[in-house]
């Protein structure tokens, strides 16, 4: 496994990140261990999880499963999504930050967080506020590193620049959205990420898993799966998508790899991006994916791979309210 710097930041991290979302959800706590063990045998050392997922038990069965090994991973959660009924149970105050930041800590069963990531932007907090409250954090010896996820290129600049100015702790990473499919990162996000040193940890690098290639044009989306409840890869699941997915598939049976390793090894070979999540519902799908951390894919193969997936394709923004 390679290791790399997390963008201007001193610490190292594996070019594979291990997804925690499933942990008490699609995977049950035996299951995560298991993931978690065969990750640490493969050299990951990055373990991202948030508070959202499955309201803490990701997080509980991601600490049980570090339980011997706290000290040899770069542990990630986030905070911002919804975690109880009242007002000051979500967003990025100072309140919510402090209360969610100790309740993390509690579950993860250690006395810091490597790296602590807002979840999502806030319009309805003053930037100051939260960096404030994070920066203090940090002085506090609770979190070692802030980063920020799912934030717009303007929101990591300005936060950025509100940082400077405030002499605030920086986000030293963003977790945006990324893969085959789903490129829009690369127009602002990437330019700005490489200019100010920002790591780049990116998600979702098989779309959902329309990038496993189990989905044929014509297909419909199967009951419960994320094409099917998530409208973020709904929108690829259609016939022009699908049948690039196909063509992509071909192109990595011709290069002797399968297309969950084509996949990963493509958004790695982007210089930009530090780290990709791969998430896994069993032992065997974790394996199936970390293979394409070991793959490399010459000039030509990107030059094909770049004609069959065309131009980047930007998706109609999200709605201010969605980030509320």
């Amino acid at each position: 496994m390679e290791y790399v710097k997390l963008g201007s930041a001193g610490v190292e991290v594996s070019r594979v990140c291990m997804g925690c979302m499933t942990f008490g959800r699609e995977a049950d706590k035996e299951e995560s261990i298991r993931i978690v063990h065969t990750a640490l045998d493969a050299g990951i050392n990055f373990f991202d999880t948030a508070n959202a997922y499955t309201r803490g038990a990701s997080e509980k069965v991601t600490g049980e499963a570090l339980k011997g090994h706290r000290d040899e991973v770069v542990l990630a959660t986030k905070l911002n999504s919804p975690m109880g009924r009242g007002p000051n149970m979500r967003g990025l105050s100072r309140y919510h930050i402090m209360q969610q930041c100790e309740a993390s800590l509690r579950r993860l069963g250690t006395d810091h967080i490597d790296l602590y990531q807002t979840h999502h932007y806030d319009p309805t907090v003053p930037l100051e506020e939260t960096l404030s409250a994070l920066s203090d954090l940090v002085r506090q010896g609770k979190v070692r590193y802030i980063g920020c996820s799912n934030h717009a290129a303007w929101g990591l600049c300005e936060a950025l620049w509100t940082s400077d100015v405030n002499s605030f702790e920086k986000y030293v990473s963003i977790q945006p959205r990324y893969s085959l499919l789903s490129r829009e990162i690369e127009i602002e996000l990437l330019p700005l990420c490489r200019t100010k040193g920002v790591g780049v940890i990116v998600y979702s690098p098989m779309c959902g898993g329309i990038l496993t290639g189990k989905y044929k044009p014509g297909d419909t989306p199967p009951e419960g799966s994320r094409p099917d409840t998530n409208q973020n890869f709904a929108q690829f699941f259609n016939e022009e998508c699908l049948t690039t997915v196909q063509r992509l598939g071909d192109c990595a049976k011709g290069r002797d790899m399968t297309l969950p390793e084509l996949a990963i090894a493509w958004v790695l070979a982007n210089p930009i991006v530090t780290s990709a999540i791969v998430g896994a519902r069993t032992v065997e799908q974790l394996k199936q994916s970390l293979p394409g951390a070991e793959k490399s894919l010459s000039t030509e193969d990107l030059d094909e791979i770049a004609e069959i997936i065309g131009p980047v394709w930007i998706p109609p923004r999200t709605p201010m309210w969605r980030y509320t």
